[in-house]
């Protein structure tokens, strides 16, 4: 069975990521740093008869990252497609900065987890994709990451960057058979999150991860309404 694992899995867009691609037949690596969340999702997904794992670490701590990876892989044989959407942990108003008022200090965080984070995930699973030369690393960011925000410019620094590195990586991985693509999310998911802001359901936009998935065409996909 191929198998897909997801960092940064949650009960919105991850879990609706792994039911899109386990209704297909993959097994499901869950990775977020709340073993109560993990082990809720593994449950829901069971009940729709889904394979799935828990695999507790912060995207923050390099080595447990890889390790998780390293478990995912050993339990399902091997990992034939990546989904990277972590958010950074304590992201809320006391860490987000406007671009006058961004510091290395409250910058490097969003570096940490988003851009380092991506790295590490990816170097964790790139040797085994090679060598069976197929799979696929699904990179997501806010839409910010294009359009910047300024309310969040520091998180918007650390996206484009995220940005810049996948698709840069799709260039490196054009001959290999694997295939990597930043995902910018440019509406809420489920909840409006600011008045008059589109806003897509969970499940919609998972489909667009199994298209990106299937077709294996372009470096980058924005979800727009």
């Amino acid at each position: 069975m191929p198998a897909i694992a997801i960092v940064g899995a949650g009960p919105g867009l991850g879990l609706a990521i792994a039911r899109t691609f386990g209704s297909r037949g993959f097994d499901v690596a869950l990775i977020s740093r709340n073993q109560g969340t993990l082990d809720r999702l593994v449950g829901q997904l069971e009940v729709d008869g889904i394979t799935a794992a828990a695999f507790p670490a912060d995207v923050l701590d390099r080595s447990a990252l890889r390790q998780a990876l390293a478990s995912a892989a050993d339990e399902f044989g091997r990992i034939d497609v990546l989904e990277f959407s972590p958010v950074a942990k304590g992201q809320d108003e006391t860490v987000l900065s406007t671009p006058s008022e961004m510091t290395p200090e409250n910058t490097q965080l969003q570096i940490e987890a988003q851009l380092y984070g991506a790295m590490t995930a990816a170097q964790a699973v790139l040797p085994a994709m090679k060598e069976a030369g197929a799979g696929t690393l699904l990179f997501t960011t806010g839409a910010g990451s294009v359009n910047p925000v300024p309310m969040i410019a520091n998180v918007n620094a650390a996206a484009a960057a995220l940005r810049n590195w996948a698709m840069n990586l799709n260039l490196e991985l054009a001959d290999s058979g694997v295939y990597a693509v930043h995902v910018g999310i440019d509406v809420s998911i489920d909840v409006a999150s600011v008045p008059g802001f589109p806003t897509a359901p969970a499940s919609e936009i998972a489909a667009a991860y199994w298209d990106l998935h299937q077709a294996q065409e372009h470096a980058e996909f924005i979800f727009r309404r």
